[in-house]
């Protein structure tokens, strides 16, 4: 059976920047290990089946998967999707359209809302399924050091200390004192499987960031690892951005309001990308959360199967 696909790089607005993504359209009847292989072959960070919801209040289910498991949740297969969709819909390069739907995913309904202007790559930002939670566990600082090949005196700054969180996902995060820290960091995977806790059942993985960026409105960088996923490093993790909500709420005792922030990631690997993370924080916590970015269209085809 032939099967349309797309492939999107998303959180950009530059093709062959930011995180690709690829759409498999027209999924139902694909068997776990059908779309488990599928994932291997295109070899992107996530790779997302859109299926039929048994709900007709949501636009589509989706089945995320990586090269190495299937995800609950994710960011940038989110994003991707609600603007594939609202482009395979209403036309790539259409009237100016504002819509709003729902994506089924294992971690839940996720609601998303998705900006059409013509001559502009699409826009889509969701609403967290979950607030993030901190999960408690005993950590080998110096093994995560050396694992990433810096000091155990470079891991921290001001209040931030290395700490696990999820918003769906789980992400061991190690906040460094700089960019050039971050920047000149060397991964080890086998070191990192030594040190590294299990969390739900899962090798956690490694979500490394610093205050500020290269991009002068960046208010965070990031680079993000996971050997257990099968990413050796991510473009954009929208995921891990949710989990750190949480991490700046509490270690920035951001003040009740709303807090727009920026995060970068993917520059090292040559495919900048920029997440829009926004905080709505009442009575000391997090009272919803949204994250956001840019999606464009590489590429398009037919899976024989």
């Amino acid at each position: 059976m032939a099967r349309r696909y797309s492939i999107y790089d998303v959180f950009t607005n530059r093709k062959l920047s930011g995180n690709p993504l690829a759409v498999i359209f027209d999924a139902d009847g694909l068997a776990d290990d059908a779309m488990q292989a599928i994932a291997r072959e295109m070899n992107l960070s996530e790779t997302v089946f859109v299926k039929s919801s048994s709900n007709p209040a949501y636009a589509a289910r989706l089945r995320i998967f990586t090269p190495g498991r299937e995800l609950p949740f994710a960011g940038h297969p989110t994003v991707g999707t609600a603007i594939a969709l609202a482009e395979r819909d209403h036309g790539i390069r259409g009237a100016d359209m504002d819509l709003v739907c729902v994506l089924e995913e294992n971690v839940g309904p996720v609601r998303c809302a998705v900006r059409l202007r013509a001559g502009e790559a699409g826009f889509a930002e969701f609403d967290l399924p979950r607030k993030p939670q901190r999960i408690d566990l005993p950590l080998d600082h110096q093994g995560l050091a050396d694992a990433l090949s810096v000091k155990s005196t470079d891991m921290g700054f001001e209040n931030h200390v290395a700490s696990i969180w999820s918003a769906g996902v789980p992400f061991l995060m190690i906040p460094l004192h700089n960019l050039a820290i971050v920047q000149n960091l060397e991964f080890d995977p086998l070191l990192w499987e030594r040190a590294a806790p299990f969390v739900e059942g899962a090798l956690a993985s490694a979500y490394v960031y610093c205050r500020g960026g290269v991009h002068h409105q960046a208010k965070f960088h990031a680079r993000m690892f996971s050997p257990d996923m099968g990413i050796s490093e991510d473009p954009a993790t929208g995921a891990a951005v949710a989990a750190l909500s949480g991490a700046i709420r509490h270690f920035d005792a951001l003040p009740d309001g709303h807090h727009p922030l920026l995060v970068e990631q993917g520059v090292e690997m040559g495919r900048p990308s920029f997440i829009y993370l926004h905080i709505d924080v009442k009575d000391a916590e997090i009272a919803k959360a949204r994250i956001g970015g840019q999606a464009v269209r590489l590429a398009e085809g037919m899976l024989d199967l």
